[in-house]
């Protein structure tokens, strides 16, 4: 491993070690991008970034609101700087929405501004635990008033189109009157990709009562959005209000409050949000009934919300992370730093994940609108297994998605002139949105990669009626693509090859007989072949309706067959590798340590014909292919691949350390496991990459997951059996976590020379530790040594 990945996390954490927050202990201009990432809300449906809720003065360079609802985007033509026919024509940006958060407060003409007066006993936490962001702290005037703010905000996961704020202040050593002001403001803009900034426009606006609400519309995709919000006061007796004003402008809304305070005494300000889209009202109606609909939905949830009350809303709220985290929380004994980092990925994977099997999870999430909020092949790689054994429903929805846009994949294999279906690189809307083919259609690996995900969740959950409805006519498109794109080589011995792939390391696009994409594509028609089988068996009905509806032919899947057993699978004997590719072994070696930390990553410094020529490798490519489909390769074929490839790679994307880190813990380099791991875990809280203001890196979160369940706890599920092989890192005292598999429950806790496993629920059941198989009792815990 390259010294300068490694330093890189021995540095100091950026925030305080804390086994369920994370806090920030003094406000800087400097750190509030990164702050406005790491303590970004969201629940799946919506997400916002940290941003204050009052203005301040420094530059407006360093803040980046950000509110954004998964799934609803904006669209442009993509400019080609030389054309080319059948290439993708329209982008896809995720989209920033109204700004609802803003609160201002007044104290004799005086702005509460952090960085006007003193501030002392500032507080900002992410209560990870509860899915609440707390502030405190004591502002003192430049005029001598000081008052107290305590300032918590959520997103509910119980009731996702609801979000509250709960701001308490309280006069320290004065009385008199007081400006409180909110604004929701229909005028913010996206700060990346769109060249119409100001995608979104506010169509109407205004109060019903005491609710204000604003109603939005995308101008290329017509999508419409709703944000609605409602304050209650306490205490709102006469004596406290001297008077409100609703105001209404071009650019949104505002409620202004002058209030009478006393010294000493606590006043709380409860806003309420709700929010809506046309997307969820699923209507095909014109503008102004559906705009209607639209705010109608948004005045009843949001008074059924204000009924509800702040306790009642946050209690179902709070009761919801609890049980997540039982089922999720990962405990790591003797590592605080680490304890920390695991929370904080799990808690941001929730956060940034849709369920409703229509939208996806973004590579940044709902942090940041970087890569525009498209939904890539991490997904079902990297962040599905960690659903899957703890929430196999979010799981499900995931895969349901690529379901759902099954036609627009098809389309999309029209495109490049091919049979099936060929899920798009990157997209929000099912259609490929990239204008870079080199790097996105290119990578047809996407295909098998979501054909091994139908194959982890059903060898996971035993969802028979997911595999015969949904998952068998997935299978079906990605086998005819593979079929169309290769071919019978007869200078390859007649083997069938795929020519003019980029597998995961994308510094090798356009290669032929990429290794990792062949194995998957064989894995892909093989099961493919055995799903349409299981199908016909366990279900006539649905194996008639399918082969019925898709056209599905007894010769296809005789030519599944033959090209599986004929695929082109590449070895090296002479150097007892797998090589990358057909080119790859005739390209000029490179000393990656070589190359000047400031050039990393190459992607960023390099022309691509430069990096092209070379044998240096952005992630894990052929090493991936090691864990996926681990069970066809021995142990020195690992070893033998590790060896050769881990000193070619950058790790210029984040995906890259965790499976290193995998299969270092399997051939035992226990050092470059543990090294990798921690590159993973705390990426973004320590901001190895300096990037993280940009949104978090959602995949990356996913494999530090994957690094300690799949590496340390050396995790394997073939064909529906699960294995294990434990071992504990130098540095740290144990581990514990659970897993859900096949209607069980199952807790597994490693020491450093035992392991303990317990069936909490469901039948027995038959797993390996360290190749020894032996059964599992429900209520019954069994020890295994280590060793």
């Amino acid at each position: 491993m390259r010294a300068y990945h490694r330093n890189k996390y021995q540095e100091k954490p950026l925030y305080p070690c804390e086994p369920w927050n994370i806090t920030e202990d003094s406000f800087s201009v400097e750190t509030n991008h990164h702050n406005e990432a790491i303590f970004s809300l969201g629940n799946g449906y919506m997400g916002m970034r940290g941003t204050l809720e009052e203005d301040y003065s420094g530059p407006d360079y360093t803040s980046t609101p950000g509110m954004y609802i998964n799934g609803v985007y904006g669209s442009e033509e993509i400019i080609y700087p030389e054309e080319a026919p059948d290439l993708p024509r329209q982008s896809q940006t995720m989209l920033n929405l109204a700004k609802w958060s803003s609160i201002n407060l007044y104290i004799n003409g005086e702005k509460y501004d952090l960085l006007q007066g003193e501030v002392s006993d500032y507080s900002r936490s992410l209560d990870m635990k509860k899915g609440v962001l707390l502030r405190e702290l004591t502002w003192t005037s430049p005029g001598g008033k000081k008052i107290f703010f305590n300032i918590l905000r959520f997103l509910s996961q119980d009731k996702p189109h609801l979000g509250m704020i709960i701001y308490k202040f309280k006069p320290l050593n004065f009385s008199g009157h007081v400006l409180l002001k909110t604004r929701i403001m229909g005028d913010s803009t996206n700060y990346h990709h769109l060249r119409n900034k100001r995608e979104l426009v506010v169509k109407d606006r205004g109060f019903q009562g005491e609710i204000e609400y604003i109603i939005q519309k995308a101008t290329s995709t017509f999508i419409a959005t709703g944000m609605a919000c409602r304050n209650v006061l306490i205490p709102s007796n006469e004596g406290v209000i001297i008077s409100k004003k609703h105001l209404s402008s071009e650019k949104g809304l505002s409620v202004e409050y002058e209030l009478n305070v006393e010294k000493g005494k606590e006043y709380s300000l409860q806003r309420y949000l709700c929010v809506y889209t046309s997307l969820d009202l699923g209507l095909n109606i014109d503008f102004s009934e559906l705009e209607n609909k639209l705010k109608n939905k948004l005045i009843n949830n949001l008074n059924i919300a204000v009924e509800m009350g702040d306790k009642n809303l946050l209690k179902k709220h709070t009761d919801y992370m609890a049980e997540y985290w039982s089922d999720v929380d990962v405990k790591i004994y003797g590592d605080l730093a680490l304890q920390q980092a695991f929370r904080f990925n799990a808690f941001h994977l929730l956060q940034s994940t849709g369920r409703d099997g229509r939208t996806n999870i973004a590579a940044k999430g709902l942090t940041g609108e970087y890569y525009e909020g498209h939904y890539f092949w991490d997904t079902e790689t990297y962040i599905m297994p960690f659903f899957l054994y703890s929430r196999a429903e979010i799981a499900k929805s995931l895969l349901m998605y690529r379901y759902h846009n099954l036609d627009k994949a098809r389309k999309n294999a029209r495109r490049v002139r091919l049979d099936g279906a060929l899920f798009p690189w990157r997209t929000i809307n099912g259609e490929e949105a990239s204008g870079f083919f080199m790097g996105s259609t290119v990578q047809y690996h996407i295909n098998a990669d979501i054909a091994y995900a139908i194959y982890q969740y059903y060898n996971t959950t035993k969802d028979k009626d997911f595999l015969h409805n949904y998952g068998a006519e997935i299978l079906v498109e990605t086998a005819r693509m593979w079929i169309d794109h290769g071919g019978y080589i007869p200078l390859r011995d007649g083997k069938f090859c795929i020519n003019e792939v980029c597998g995961p390391d994308e510094y090798k696009p356009g290669v032929n007989n990429n290794c990792y994409t062949n194995y998957m594509a064989r894995f892909n028609l093989q099961w493919a072949i055995e799903v349409i089988k299981k199908t016909a068996e366990e279900n006539p009905k649905a194996y008639r309706d399918l082969k019925e509806r898709i056209k599905l032919e007894e010769e296809e899947i005789d030519a599944w067959q033959k090209a599986a057993d004929n695929m082109f699978l590449p070895f090296n004997k002479e150097l007892g590798i797998h090589p990358q590719d057909d080119s790859f072994l005739y390209k000029e070696a490179i000393d990656v340590d070589a190359i000047p930390s400031e050039e990393i990553s190459l992607v960023k410094h390099w022309h691509p014909l430069v990096i092209w020529k070379y044998q240096v490798i952005k992630q894990a490519d052929v090493i991936l292919l090691m864990l996926l489909l681990g069970n066809l390769f021995s142990l020195e074929e690992k070893k033998a691949n590790y060896d050769f490839y881990e000193p070619k790679t950058t790790h210029d994307s984040s995906l890259s350390p965790a499976i290193h880190s995998i299969i270092a813990n399997e051939i035992g380099y226990m050092d470059d496991a543990y090294n990798y791991f921690m590159m993973t875990a705390r990426l973004d809280l320590d901001d190895y990459n300096n990037n993280a203001y940009q949104g978090v890196h959602t995949a990356c979160m996913a494999g530090s997951w994957l690094a300690l369940i799949k590496g340390f706890a050396g995790m394997r599920n073939y064909d529906g059996k699960l294995y294990f092989n434990p071992c504990v890192p130098r540095k740290w005292k144990g581990f514990a976590f659970k897993i859900k598999f096949q209607d069980r429950q199952i807790k597994i806790s490693v020491k450093r020379d035992k392991t303990y496993y317990k069936l909490i629920t469901g039948e027995e059941i038959r797993i390996f530790h360290k190749g020894e198989r032996f059964l599992l009792s429900a209520g019954r815990g069994i020890e295994k040594s280590n060793f």
